[in-house]
C-alpha cells in the first residue's frame, strides 16, 4: 500500500452541468433544463455524461457529435472500442475525457507558470487509438495544439478523418511508436503536456511519455480506482525519468469499477540520453 506521504490527494469537480447536441452540420443548439429529459431519454445517457460537456459551444457539441457518428462507423469495421452503444460512448468516453480538464488545467497553472485556460498549450496524446482523449480535448480546447500519437496506420487514418471532417485545425496525427518520437529530435522534450489514458501501467507509461514531455511540463495519466499501489511501484521509474508524482487527483468520472482518477507527474529535469529503450523494452522490462 501507498504510504500516508506518499503524494497530495486532490479532488477535482469540473463546473460541467449541461449538454449541447448538433447534427453533422455543426448547426447546433442548447439544452436547456426543461429539455434534459428529452436528451436522457433520446440517448440512454445519465446525468453524469449531461451534466459533462455544459460549458461547450453550440459548434463543440456539433463537433463531439461528428466524432461520436464517425468513431460508432468505423467501430464496426476495425476494432476501436469495445463500446458500441451511444449512450455508453457518451458517458465512458467523451464524459469521461472531459474530466481530465480541470486536473490537467490546474496543474499546468500550478506547476507550469501557465493560465488554467485560453493560452496555447502543446498537449500530445500518447497511445491515442480512437482519440480519447486527445480529439475531445482538441474540441473543448481550440486554442491547445494536440498531437495524436499512435503506432497503427488504420487509427491514423481514423483520427485524420475525424479531425478533417469535425474541423479540428489544432490536431496533428503523429504515427510512431512512443519509444521512437521519444528519442526523435523533433518530439522528445518538446510538448508541454502529456495525456494518457488506458494504455499501460504507471512505470511502463512513464517511459514512453515523459522523454516526450519539456523541462517544467507536466504527465497526467488516466487511471481507475485505487491506483496508490501502481503509483507507488512507478515513484522509483519516474524519478529516473528526471520527474516526480506530484498529484493524485479524483475526477469526477465514473468507470464500471469506480471513481476514476489521474495521476500527475512534474518534470524538473531531462531524461536521461538513454531513455526510452528500444521500441517493446518498457513493457517487457518495466523500469
Amino acid at each position: 500500500m501507498a504510504s500516508p506521504g506518499l503524494m497530495r490527494i486532490a479532488f477535482h469537480r469540473p463546473r460541467l452541468t449541461g449538454f449541447a447536441i448538433s447534427s453533422r452540420t455543426l448547426s447546433g443548439f442548447r439544452i436547456s433544463p426543461q429539455q434534459k429529459h428529452w436528451w436522457n431519454a433520446r440517448f440512454h445517457v445519465n446525468c453524469s455524461s449531461v451534466a459533462a460537456v455544459e460549458e461547450l459551444s453550440s459548434r463543440q457539441s456539433g463537433q463531439v457529435a461528428v466524432f461520436v457518428d464517425i468513431l460508432l462507423e468505423w467501430n464496426q469495421k476495425m476494432n476501436l472500442t469495445a463500446v458500441t452503444e451511444r449512450g455508453a460512448m457518451m458517458d465512458r468516453h467523451i464524459a469521461d475525457s472531459l474530466s481530465l480538464l480541470p486536473t490537467i488545467e490546474g496543474a499546468y497553472a500550478a506547476h507550469c507558470n501557465g493560465s488554467e485556460g485560453g493560452e496555447s498549450v502543446k498537449v500530445v496524446d500518447i497511445g491515442s487509438g480512437a482519440g480519447l482523449p486527445g480529439i475531445v480535448l482538441a474540441i473543448a480546447r481550440p486554442a491547445w495544439q494536440l498531437t495524436l500519437l499512435e503506432s497503427l496506420q488504420k487509427r491514423c487514418d481514423f483520427l485524420e478523418h475525424v479531425a478533417k471532417e469535425a474541423g479540428l485545425t489544432n490536431v496533428k496525427v503523429l504515427r510512431s511508436r512512443a519509444e521512437d518520437a521519444g528519442k526523435d529530435i523533433a518530439h522528445r522534450e518538446t510538448h508541454d503536456v502529456a495525456v494518457a489514458r488506458a494504455v499501460a501501467e504507471m512505470r511502463v507509461l512513464a517511459e514512453l511519455c515523459l522523454p516526450l514531455v519539456r523541462v517544467g511540463g507536466i504527465l497526467v495519466a488516466a487511471k481507475g480506482p485505487n491506483p496508490e499501489e501502481e503509483v507507488e511501484a512507478a515513484k522509483t521509474a519516474v524519478n529516473l525519468l528526471g520527474a516526480s508524482i506530484v498529484t493524485l487527483s479524483r475526477v469526477d468520472s465514473q468507470g464500471p469499477l469506480g471513481q476514476r482518477t489521474a495521476v500527475v507527474c512534474l518534470k524538473d529535469r531531462p531524461t536521461p540520453a538513454k531513455y526510452p529503450r528500444r521500441a517493446g523494452m518498457p513493457n517487457k522490462r518495466p523500469l
